[in-house]
């Protein structure tokens, strides 16, 4: 009985690495390079074990194949095609983006799954041309008031906690300010930043849900659109109640209409007004698509501007301060500028100022070369599609994945990649850059949204931070740091602290 035990443990064991190894053979069998995979984890053992954030196992294999346009990769089981290439990466975002138009990432549309990041080509197409313009350069000044009035409140904060501690955790502290400013430029809600009520604690326990890691990415890359399919989400039930409880509660206190707050929801309930909003027609013969504007419809929009505009913009303005502490030359060069710029706007922060503060874009920018927060481009094909100057041959439905960390830190398209240098974005070293090498919000039709939001918002917070603070390092400033591998996006695990002291 021991013997036949063995045998039919042997053979299970045997069937299931089969299985688990069954399209190994896929890329190397069209002959084109990549890493041995790993019989059920493919080419992301590091990153399933939550032993490295996926974005720096993808980077690994990116600085290993330095001569390869493309490399063949396994998403666990599934074949992917990561694409190193810039001309590859432009002809792939830009000019067929057609055969490339979803992220291939979907799930249950009553989940939140109708929200503008991850809608199909369709709902996307709808989506995308009517909420647009609710991020013109007027509605954007529309919202300075919003994001100026919480820009004061934190730097009250700021001053009241530093004359005690002046040493502080950078991205606990600016997620004081992007948690405000969401609140009350998206919902209308003016949360005191002093104290932690029950908002702030609901919030606070949502953006941990939703930007922890949970096997269900895993499940979905194993077994393509299996989470659309069975009609679940890939987020915990509380989050879609949240925010369906957030847009009812906001809608009734609106009694349906926009206010004069100009804010997100004003914006949406504007569009509310014409019952159905339509894509636009790419051609005479096109069908016109339509699409109800349902509070469902509304809170997974609500769900996705706020995932994006609290977390990403924070972690963004957090690794800011880390380099502008550990860089004093770069800090009192961006701190003149602003001193100087606000001098000429009768010292008030305004949308004009604002663009006037080319350093302090050069900043950003390179904060975000260096440190791009959502580090993943991922695109699925809707039909064969043969790759410009390679052997690589994708079926419809597969992937293409982009590793910005990779081309941001590829020293042939950034010189001395380690070094936080804001003059690589001054115009002479910009003008003859590749559109792709630079990608931090993505390239193409569906790149983000919100940048222009993001960057307002970034930017009414440093700048008031740093008219008033200076920067400094500490003895407990770590100058090494590893990636949170349980964070969607790039965190540094256990924060990062400097210290702010008063510029007079």
């Amino acid at each position: 009985m021991a013997i036949y035990f063995l045998i039919g443990v042997a053979t299970v064991a045997y069937c299931l690495y089969l299985y688990f190894t069954r399209t190994f053979n896929y890329w190397r069998s069209r002959n084109v390079a990549g890493p041995p995979p790993v019989p059920f984890f493919g080419n992301i053992k590091e990153s399933v074990l939550r032993r490295k954030h996926f974005a720096i196992v993808l980077k690994d294999i990116y600085n290993a194949y330095p001569n390869e346009k493309v490399v063949g990769v396994y998403r666990m089981t599934t074949p992917a095609l990561l694409i190193r290439d810039l001309d590859i990466v432009k002809q792939v975002m830009i000019k067929d983006f057609d055969n490339f138009p979803e992220r291939g990432v979907e799930f249950d549309k009553d989940g939140l799954g109708a929200n503008l990041f991850h809608a199909d080509e369709a709902l996307w197409r709808v989506l995308r041309n009517k909420f647009t313009p609710l991020f013109t350069t007027g509605k954007l000044k529309n919202m300075l008031h919003l994001m100026i009035d919480r820009s004061d409140d934190f730097i009250k904060y700021v001053e009241n906690i530093t004359r005690a501690q002046p040493e502080q955790e950078v991205f606990q502290l600016v997620q004081k300010f992007t948690i405000a400013n969401i609140s009350a430029c998206a919902f209308g809600l003016d949360l005191d930043m002093t104290k932690e009520g029950d908002v702030q604690r609901k919030m606070r326990k949502i953006d941990k849900q939703i930007f922890t890691l949970n096997y269900a990415f895993e499940l979905d890359m194993m077994y393509p659109g299996i989470i659309s399919k069975i009609g679940t989400s890939l987020f915990p039930a509380n989050i879609k109640r949240f925010f369906h409880d957030l847009v009812k509660q906001v809608v009734n206190v609106r009694k349906g209409e926009p206010t004069d707050r100009k804010d997100f929801m004003d914006l949406i309930l504007e569009l509310k007004r014409e019952k159905q909003v339509h894509g636009a027609q790419r051609t005479k013969d096109e069908e016109k698509k339509s699409l109800e504007l349902t509070e469902g419809i509304i809170a997974a929009q609500a769900f996705v501007f706020y995932a994006a505009g609290y977390e990403s913009s924070a972690t963004t303005m957090g690794f800011m301060l880390m380099q502008l502490a550990q860089n004093p030359e770069i800090q009192n060069k961006l701190a003149a500028e602003i001193k100087e710029v606000l001098r000429r706007h009768d010292d008030k922060v305004t949308y004009e100022a604002l663009q006037d503060m080319t350093y302090l874009d050069r900043v950003f920018d390179e904060t975000l070369r260096m440190y791009p927060v959502v580090d993943l481009i991922l695109r699925k094909v809707v039909t064969d599609y043969k790759i410009p100057g390679s052997n690589a041959m994708l079926k419809k439905g597969q992937t293409v994945l982009i590793s910005i960390s990779g081309i941001h830190y590829d020293e042939e398209h950034w010189p001395n990649p380690l070094r936080f240098d804001p003059d690589r974005f001054s115009p002479e070293n910009t003008a003859n850059k590749h559109p792709a090498a630079y990608i931090p919000f993505g390239i193409g039709p569906r790149n983000c949204i919100g940048l222009r939001f993001a960057k307002v918002q970034s930017r009414v917070c440093m700048v008031q931070l740093l008219r008033r603070f200076r920067l400094l390092s500490t003895d407990h400033t770590r100058r090494d740091f590893h990636y949170d591998p349980r964070r969607i996006v790039l965190t540094p695990a256990g924060g990062f602290k400097i210290k702010l002291l008063p510029r007079e």
